[in-house]
């Protein structure tokens, strides 16, 4: 049935059609044939009138600059217990909240440590015991029963890591095939980690590995991808501190571009092996290499280890929509998200899909009130320290 000219009239008195065809609820309300004189006709049929919207306010375009956050970070310790790491250990022990988890913890990233080697006296056992304020521990003179996990910034998972072995036990206890010796986490060490957190190794060893760092990598990515990403998308970034030559100053870490070498360091009874293994899954991840020998001067080590996974932190891929002018809510169909290079300041587009598995390049897709960029838009602008992200929608007026 068509409304009477003077009903609509009537009806939609305060309601100005400048822009757009009105929207009465959440009914598209499209106007017939003009009349001669000009006038459009509409159908009014079956539409409630009681809660009318109009688009009036989206003739100005909302332009909101997206806040962009960094992802929180999950750090795992894998340390050596073989008879040749004490002093390294002692090292560790010694550094790891005051030049590690301090320097982290005024950066404002969110993070938690989790450690997997044996808990225990470092001297005697070659194992590791952390204190306060890391550990809920106030001492480790003695040593207690059990690590003292502190959750939700602390977390041991107590296994024995041999000199070769770091990736095999690492693999072994994730699902928790290799129970921890407290049953702390009969679920593995991933019982603690966060779906949404970046994943930082650092291995701390004086010898090489038994498996490859191809292997490794494809096995951990095979047993938990919501958690380490992929091989297109890897999820963790792998730090060194192995038995290779130092760098000059000896304290200066090795970078990605580095090569592999061969060579050992020799300082303080030297180490065992240079570690390749572990050198090239730093290389592929994106981290840094130091020299073991220099446990005299982890504080330093430390500093820069810190200071590397604090700018490694990714940027997270996905941020709530921007509030609306009061009074309006956000036409979802109209929403886009600009990016603007922070070196060029070239802008690109990104259009809007219908969800994550029509997500294609320069692409983001809305759930639940968030926006999330896809694969290939979020490496783009997790690459981009300076990345600068708008987001652009028209507005509903809700009225009566």
């Amino acid at each position: 049935m068509r409304t009477l000219r003077t009903a609509f009239i009537f009806g939609l008195l305060a309601l100005p059609l400048a822009c757009n065809e009105a929207r009465l609820g959440d009914t598209e309300v499209n106007g017939d044939e003009d009349l001669s004189d000009g006038t459009r006709y509409y159908d009014l049929k079956g539409v409630d009138l009681s809660r009318i919207r109009d688009r009036d306010a989206s003739c100005a375009e909302v332009r909101a600059e997206a806040t962009l956050q960094k992802k929180p970070v999950d750090i795992i310790f894998v340390i050596d217990n073989s008879g040749s790491m004490t002093d390294e250990i002692r090292s560790v022990e010694q550094n790891i909240n005051k030049n590690f988890a301090d320097i982290i913890g005024k950066s404002g990233l969110d993070y938690r440590v989790i450690m997997v080697t044996s808990h225990g006296n470092a001297g005697t056992q070659q194992s590791v015991c952390i204190s306060a304020p890391l550990s809920k521990h106030a001492s480790c003179s003695p040593v207690p029963a059990q690590p003292g996990n502190n959750p939700p910034r602390f977390y041991h998972y107590s296994i024995e890591i041999e000199s070769t072995d770091s990736f095999q036990r690492l693999l072994a206890s994730v699902n928790g095939s290799v129970k921890d010796q407290y049953n702390l986490a009969p679920g593995g060490w991933q019982t603690w980690l966060r779906t949404d957190a970046y994943k930082a190794f650092i291995e701390i060893t004086d010898d090489t590995s038994a498996m490859s760092e191809v292997d490794f990598d494809t096995q951990l990515l095979a047993k938990a991808p919501t958690q380490f990403g992929t091989k297109a998308a890897r999820n963790y970034v792998w730090h060194s501190i192995i038995g290779m030559k130092e760098n000059s100053p000896a304290t200066k870490p090795w970078a990605p571009a580095d090569p592999v070498l061969n060579a050992i360091c020799t300082k303080g009874g030297g180490a065992v092996a240079p570690g390749v293994q572990y050198q090239r899954l730093s290389i592929m991840t994106g981290g840094l290499r130091f020299p073991i020998c220099e446990y005299a001067n982890f504080d330093a080590v430390f500093n820069h280890v810190a200071t590397g996974v604090v700018a490694g932190a990714k940027v997270a891929c996905d941020f709530a929509l921007p509030p609306p002018p009061p009074g309006q809510q956000i036409d979802l169909g109209t929403v886009l998200v600009d990016y603007t290079a922070g070196g060029s300041g070239l802008r690109t587009t990104f259009k809007q899909v219908a969800g994550a598995a029509t997500c294609g390049p320069n692409s983001f897709y809305i759930d639940q009130g968030r926006v999330y960029l896809c694969p290939d838009s979020c490496n783009v602008v997790q690459a981009d320290t300076k990345a600068k992200v708008e987001v652009l929608f028209d507005c509903l007026s809700v009225v009566g």
